[in-house]
């Protein structure tokens, strides 16, 4: 684990207490313009701010139960791994947030794995819509 008070920790404290409240308005300070996601379901990585934040902010409303249990730390302390699991409905889902920081702490990346296939499937169809209404407002 960075020792405390890093800008990576800061900002990770920032992005718990996001998640614990299920209110976003912080959520772009805490990440970079330039930032880049990597989305379970897309092999194309996006790029911004924006996307990445309407991502989070629709994932936070689908989970159920989110909850992280474990956090591993690069040696340099600019990158995290955080485990989580959750549900869809009936789907239990297991995964994990890849996360880098710049020096100030901003995330540059954010990539998210998930599994079983299923739980990954049920996410693809609650997003689906709604990245449509996002690419339809474009």
């Amino acid at each position: 684990m960075p020792a405390a008070n890093t800008p990576a920790q800061n900002t990770l404290e920032k992005w718990h207490k996001i998640i614990a409240s299920k209110s976003v308005a912080a959520l772009p300070d805490i990440i970079h313009p330039d930032a880049v996601f990597r989305s379970p379901m897309a092999h194309t990585p996006y790029p911004g701010r924006d996307i990445l934040v309407f991502a989070l902010s629709n994932v936070i409303e689908i989970f159920e139960d989110f909850k992280y249990h474990r956090s591993f730390f690069s040696e340099d302390g600019d990158s995290a791994v955080l485990e989580f699991s959750a549900h869809i409905g009936s789907k239990q889902l297991k995964g994990v947030d890849i996360i880098r920081f710049d020096a100030e702490g901003l995330i540059t990346e954010f990539e998210v794995m998930i599994r079983p296939a299923s739980a990954l499937m049920a996410l693809g169809e609650q997003m689906a819509p709604r990245m449509m209404s996002l690419l339809n407002k474009a």
